[in-house]
C-alpha cells in the first residue's frame, strides 16, 4: 500500500469550520467548469475494466472549478456492494507540497453495501423528513465536497489524510455515528483499479473513502495510519461502508487504554 509522507498530512473539515494549516486560505471564486470529455471517458472505460459496468451517473449541471460527475456501479458476483467513483477532480492538478508532484491527480470513490437506497434526484423529488433523505445522500455529497476541496483550498488530499465532519466529527448522518473520512487505496478493488496513467505527465490515483469514528481518527493521528490499518484488519473491516460496525479504537477498561 503507497501512503504519502505523513510529515505532509493535514486534517481538513468542511466549509463552515477551521480548515487547520489553511486557516488563512480563503476559497477561490466560482469559475464555470465544463468536464474533459477524453478523461471522463478514460475514467469510465477504467471503472468497466477493473470493476464493472457503469450502469448510471449522477451528472452535475452546474459545475464549480471542475466539473464532476459520479459513476455508479451496480454489485456484482465479484464486487458484492455499489460501487461510486468520481471523475472531473482531476481535470486540475492540486497544489501539492514540494517532493510530491507524482501525487497532483486523484478522483475519489466510496462503496456501499448493495442494500444502499438513494434518493429520488429528480427535479419534481419531495421530502418530507430531511434527515430521512440526508441518511442516504451523504455518500455521493461527500464525494462532491471533497473532490472539489483541494481546488477551492489551494490544498490537496492523498493517501492517510482524514477529513473530519466539523470539528467535532458530528455524524454523517441519523443512522450513524461514523463521522470521519479517511483517504487509503481500496482494499476490496484490485490493485490496478488504484492508478489510471492518462499520459506521461499525468497519472492519476483513485482513492476510497473509509467512513470512521473520531476515536479512529484519533488513534491514527496518535499512532499513525498503519496502526489503525492493523486494527481493521484485526476486526475483519473493509472499504465497504457499514454504519453500525463496531468502533476498532473505542477505549477499553477504566485507565481509558486504547
Amino acid at each position: 500500500m503507497t501512503e504519502q509522507d505523513p510529515e505532509s498530512e493535514q486534517e481538513l473539515t468542511p466549509a463552515g469550520g477551521p480548515i487547520y494549516r489553511y486557516e488563512n486560505v480563503e476559497p477561490e471564486e466560482f469559475t464555470l467548469a465544463a468536464g474533459d470529455d477524453e478523461t471522463i471517458q478514460a475514467i469510465s472505460d477504467h471503472i468497466e475494466r477493473h470493476i464493472g459496468p457503469v450502469s448510471g451517473v449522477f451528472h452535475e449541471l452546474i459545475s464549480d472549478k471542475v466539473h464532476l460527475d459520479v459513476h455508479f456501479v451496480e454489485p456484482s458476483a465479484d464486487f458484492p456492494f455499489k460501487a461510486l467513483v468520481t471523475s472531473g477532480m482531476s481535470d486540475l492538478p492540486m497544489t501539492v507540497p514540494e517532493g510530491a508532484e507524482d501525487w497532483r491527480y486523484a478522483e475519489l470513490c466510496i462503496l456501499l453495501p448493495s442494500t444502499w437506497e438513494f434518493p429520488d434526484m429528480g427535479p419534481d423529488a419531495e421530502y418530507e423528513d430531511e434527515d430521512a433523505m440526508e441518511d442516504q445522500y451523504w455518500p455521493i455529497r461527500w464525494l462532491k465536497y471533497l473532490a472539489r476541496f483541494p481546488h477551492e483550498y489551494r490544498t490537496w488530499l492523498g493517501s492517510g489524510h482524514t477529513i473530519p465532519n466539523g470539528e467535532d466529527a458530528e455524524p454523517f448522518a441519523s443512522n450513524t455515528k461514523l463521522g470521519c473520512m479517511l483517504l487509503l487505496p481500496s482494499l476490496s478493488l484490485p490493485d490496478e483499479f488504484h492508478e489510471l496513467k492518462i499520459s506521461e505527465e499525468k497519472t492519476i490515483y483513485f482513492y476510497s473513502l473509509y467512513a470512521i469514528y473520531k476515536e479512529e481518527m484519533d488513534l491514527k493521528m496518535n499512532k499513525g495510519a498503519e496502526a489503525l490499518i492493523d486494527k481493521f484488519e484485526e476486526r475483519g473491516i473493509t472499504d465497504v461502508v457499514d454504519l453500525d460496525r463496531p468502533n476498532v479504537a473505542a477505549k477499553k477498561g477504566f485507565l481509558g487504554l486504547w
